[in-house]
């Protein structure tokens, strides 16, 4: 079998391998240690523990356990002190008390859930996302960019981490034995660069022998993302993990129903769908043009304190999974 790094965090990473766990493929989840808002945001500030969300997230999505076990790790109470918690981003925070470090929680978990391949945080150290506007400004927090207006209004310059974290060894080893590296889809600066600007997870994927797949996003973020193309996304990959690094590009072709794109333009601006230019007759990487957009509609879920901050243009996790495979085995998919 065909040796899987996958690279995100956050409801793209669900998406992602929520398709990719039903094909014969060992998956290695890499997953960002950036989140700090909604339930994970209180409990690192309270416990001083890591970021659990996005990889209770990824263990979900790779569970082969009963479906009670995976309703209840993304369980949310609706009152008393627990209000807007999840089951199990409190479940790997005590195992991370219990365990003494948060990889090790993870593992712990690994085995409760059952899932296939495994989850691995991208640092087993603290660290912050710090947002740069174009003012200069500095704000400290990946939460920082869906509620601050500023945002919004001046725009991202840079993100960078704060402290500078090297990476969790395993993860360096996986990138190494990898034979495909999924990158995306997720948000671009809180869930795929936090990633790829801890120390030597960039430069392991440049001297990789693996192919490198990205997952180009469905939309632009305003304030972040404005007028980026698919092509925008790629030589902003590149700059961290080599130039001409990235072999294969997915591109969704579909557009989204005219009252969905209305309601989402109303909150990120007209013009957010990433456009798919072709003024580069050979851009260096291979561009994978289909339909990825997911059908059903995304339901609020109870206790959910950031949904009118989540994505409700998503992709489909078994259109994408079935494209991807074709990448991987194109002999047998």
């Amino acid at each position: 079998m065909k040796n899987i790094v996958t690279i995100g965090g956050g409801t793209g990473s669900f998406t992602l391998l929520t398709g990719l766990k039903k094909y014969p493929v060992n998956i290695s989840a890499v997953v960002s240690m950036a989140d700090d808002g909604g339930s994970t945001g209180v409990l690192r500030d309270e416990l001083g523990v890591l970021p659990p969300g996005d990889v209770r997230q990824c263990l979900v999505a790779l569970s082969e356990s009963s479906e009670t076990l995976r309703e209840l790790m993304n369980y949310r109470f609706e009152g008393g002190g627990l209000k807007g918690h999840s089951f199990g981003n409190l479940l790997l925070s005590a195992l991370e008390k219990i365990k003494g470090n948060f990889a090790e929680g993870v593992e712990e978990a690994a085995k409760i859930l059952d899932i296939k391949g495994e989850v691995i945080p991208v640092a087993n150290k603290d660290v912050r996302l710090c947002v740069k506007l174009r003012n200069g400004e500095v704000l400290s927090g990946q939460s920082q960019m869906d509620h601050n207006e500023k945002v919004r209004e001046i725009g991202i310059a840079e993100v960078f981490i704060k402290p500078r974290v090297s990476a969790y060894k395993k993860v360096l080893d996986r990138i190494k034995k990898a034979d495909f590296i999924i990158i995306g889809p997720g948000d671009h600066y809180g869930s795929i660069l936090p990633n790829l600007l801890v120390s030597g997870v960039g430069k392991s994927i440049k001297k990789s022998k693996a192919v490198v797949v990205y997952n180009c996003n469905l939309t632009n973020k305003k304030g972040q993302t404005d007028d980026f193309d698919l092509d925008c996304y790629v030589s902003e990959m590149e700059k961290f993990i080599g130039k001409g690094r990235i072999d294969f590009a997915t591109y969704n072709i579909r557009r989204p129903n005219k009252r969905l794109l209305e309601k989402y333009e109303k909150r990120e601006g007209k013009n957010s769908l990433v456009l798919l230019k072709k003024e580069k007759n050979n851009p260096g990487y291979r561009i994978i043009v289909a339909d990825f957009l997911q059908n059903a509609k995304v339901v609020r879920k109870k206790g959910d304190a950031i949904f009118d901050t989540r994505s409700f243009i998503r992709h489909d996790s078994e259109k994408l999974a079935r494209t991807l495979m074709k990448i991987i085995e194109p002999e047998r998919y």
